[in-house]
């Protein structure tokens, strides 16, 4: 068993080189790569993710799913982990994914733990012990095996939000998908940025017109009305896929 990591960026360069550090300071004989696969950032994230022994490619798309699936086209493992670049695994990481996929899952995640002790946040990180595509997301990370990837046809890149999960329902859908025991640490600076009440609530709403069919642009759209992102108007104006 090989096992890539696969980071999709944007504009990262406070977190993508703890981050590489942190997966390859854990790292065991079944890790076969890093993958940074960037969108084009204008800061120095790719510096930082080369700096700190990190794959790195240039997604000819921009996107999450689209620099996913780039990235997948360049990887050598039988095993995909897909992690965001403010979050954190477990430290046991590899171990996990490996006794999962013995064991004859396809595919799973951690469950959440926020960086911020928010009553909102605690409840969130709880409800992410339940099976249920609700209570997924890419911020959770994910594994799946590349057998049943490409069984998905991969991330649909009609989706500009929301891609993560799409992916998980149609996984679901054919496989028995784990939710392992542990948690993904995950940054609270979206909620910082905004309001907790106000994350949640878009949150809440972006899912449910997902589940009613609204196209991907609408959902955008309407996530960006509510919830904002200091760190990208700062820089210059982010791949608007890559933004939620």
């Amino acid at each position: 068993m090989k096992i890539s990591v696969i980071i999709p960026t944007y504009n990262e360069e406070e977190k993508i080189g703890k981050l590489v550090t942190y997966l390859l300071k854990n790292c065991n004989a079944t890790l076969a790569e890093v993958i940074v696969c960037d969108g084009g950032s204008t800061d120095s994230t790719i510096a930082q993710a080369m700096a700190t022994g990190a794959c790195v490619l240039h997604s000819p798309r921009k996107g999450r799913a689209a620099q996913m699936n780039y990235a997948v086209s360049q990887s050598q493992g039988n095993v995909l982990y897909f992690v965001h670049a403010d979050t954190y695994p477990p430290a046991n990481y590899l171990s996990d994914i490996g006794n999962c996929v013995q064991q004859g899952y396809t595919s799973g995640s951690y469950r959440s733990q926020f960086e911020d002790e928010h009553p909102f946040l605690k409840l969130n990180g709880f409800l992410t012990r339940f099976n249920w595509v609700s209570c997924r997301g890419g911020d959770q990370t994910l594994f799946v095996t590349r057998d049943h990837f490409e069984q998905l046809n991969g991330y649909d890149e009609y989706y500009v939000v929301m891609e993560d999960f799409d992916f998980i329902r149609r996984s679901q859908k054919m496989r028995k998908f784990v939710v392992m025991p542990d948690s993904t640490l995950i940054s609270a600076r979206k909620y910082q940025d905004n309001s907790y009440f106000r994350v949640n609530v878009a949150n809440s709403i972006i899912f449910l017109m997902y589940r009613l069919g609204f196209s991907p642009q609408t959902l955008l759209k309407t996530y960006q009305k509510m919830v904002h992102y200091p760190r990208y108007s700062e820089k210059s104006e982010a791949p608007l896929e890559n933004q939620v």
